[in-house]
């Protein structure tokens, strides 16, 4: 089968599963299609004990894609671009500090608390790990994922200022995740430990550089958008800005989530302000918000598909619950040492702190960094755990979030 006819099949699948979702099931839609996706890979599991054959060629159209390079590439620019377009600065303007702190100090501080704490009790499970190894697991599983955070809460109730801080972080906090990630994964491979200013570079070539390049993206957009009035070239303008301005971040080595993140603020709300017509935006939002629920569906159904290939997480399920406790404990932490700081200018309550701490989800970005591991760096260990607590993430916490926030009447 070739890559076309597979991708068909995909887009078929996730047409399929959000379908039987929408009639039957009823769940937020990132919940529902990663539920049918994840038990229709242990139906194929079972069947695939009495008709090997049948396992091996599923397994063999799930390899065809190869998911790390997929997402981080080529969906992620386009995911994260029609989210941001529905931001509203105005929103994001009040809430600026929590934001700020959440998506860089707290996916430092998670770092080093889930990588620490992993590495004191894994030899309890008798897996011995290298320090740096474990805070590479840190890194990847540290940052929450704008792609699961923003598709369950479009479909959910929980207060907008809470909403806000978790959707802004989402947005942000994966360009400092993959330069803490890329930092970790350097020094694990050399013999040296790197200079903390060849860090600090790397940070602020990476994150400053990416922000610089989305509000240059953001501006020549808007001009250009503001110049005519045709609805369809605004549109395509818009796709350029994604595709053309991802690609330029990849190769002078610059942020692109980080870019597609302010160039999508930027446009979402300058351009539609002074320079489209009610006609142009009404066309802008729902071709993004079409692209959005497509390039959802397949990721979540990828996302659970994905359990196909990996043949060991089994072997690794007591240690991988232990790890979801250990990533909450991470996250709440995380949340609740910046708040004292926040305080400062807003008081936040123990109540916000349990919803951003249980709103912290996980997504794609975590299994697709942890895939791009080697196997030098335990890879099967930290994928089977990765796809456990992000599967926990989603159909756990994504499913009772909006309970708990009812529940602590918010």
């Amino acid at each position: 089968m070739s890559l076309y006819h597979t991708f068909c099949l995909l887009i078929a699948l996730s047409a399929l599963f959000a379908f039987i979702n929408s009639k039957y099931l009823r769940l937020p839609a990132s919940v529902g299609l990663m539920l049918i996706a994840v038990v229709s890979s242990l139906a194929l599991v079972v069947v695939g004990r009495l008709f090997p054959s049948v396992l091996g060629d599923a397994t063999s159209i799930i390899q065809k894609f190869d998911f790390s390079e997929l997402l981080l590439n080529c969906l992620l620019s386009f995911m994260l671009f029609a989210s941001a377009i529905n931001i509203n600065i105005e929103d994001l303007r009040k809430e600026k500090l929590p934001v700020i702190f959440f998506s860089t100090f707290s996916v430092v501080l998670s770092t080093f608390v889930v990588g620490t704490l992993a590495y004191f009790v894994l030899p309890l499970f008798h897996f011995s790990i290298p320090y740096l190894h474990c805070l590479l697991f840190g890194a990847l599983i540290s940052p929450t994922d704008p792609i699961a955070v923003l598709g369950i809460l479009r479909d959910i109730k929980v207060p907008k200022s809470i909403e806000t801080k978790i959707s802004g972080e989402s947005l942000f906090n994966d360009g400092v995740a993959v330069v803490i990630f890329v930092s970790i994964w350097r020094a694990a491979k050399s013999p040296h430990l790197p200079q903390f200013s060849d860090i600090a570079l790397l940070f602020l070539k990476e994150a400053l550089g990416g922000l610089l390049l989305g509000f240059a993206l953001g501006w020549i957009g808007y001009r250009l958008i503001r110049s005519i009035n045709d609805y369809k070239v605004e549109v395509m303008i818009t796709i350029a800005v994604v595709m053309g301005g991802y690609t330029l971040a990849s190769l002078i080595g610059l942020s692109g989530p980080l870019a597609m993140g302010v160039a999508g603020i930027f446009l979402g709300n300058h351009a539609k302000k002074y320079a489209m017509s009610d006609k142009s935006t009404e066309y802008l939002y729902k071709f993004w918000e079409l692209i959005d629920d497509i390039l959802n569906a397949m990721l979540f159904v990828l996302i659970g598909l994905q359990l196909l290939l990996i043949k060991s997480i089994g072997d690794y399920l007591l240690i991988s619950m232990v790890m979801v406790l250990i990533i909450l404990c991470g996250r709440f932490i995380s949340v609740f040492v910046p708040s004292f700081i926040i305080r400062f200018s807003e008081k936040f309550q123990r109540k916000t702190l349990l919803i951003l701490t249980w709103g912290g989800l996980r997504g794609g970005v975590s299994i697709a960094l942890a895939l791009s591991l080697t196997y030098d760096l335990n890879k099967d260990l930290w994928v089977s755990v990765t796809y456990f607590v992000v599967a926990f993430s989603i159909l756990v916490q994504g499913l009772t979030i909006e309970r708990l926030t009812k529940g602590l009447k918010v």
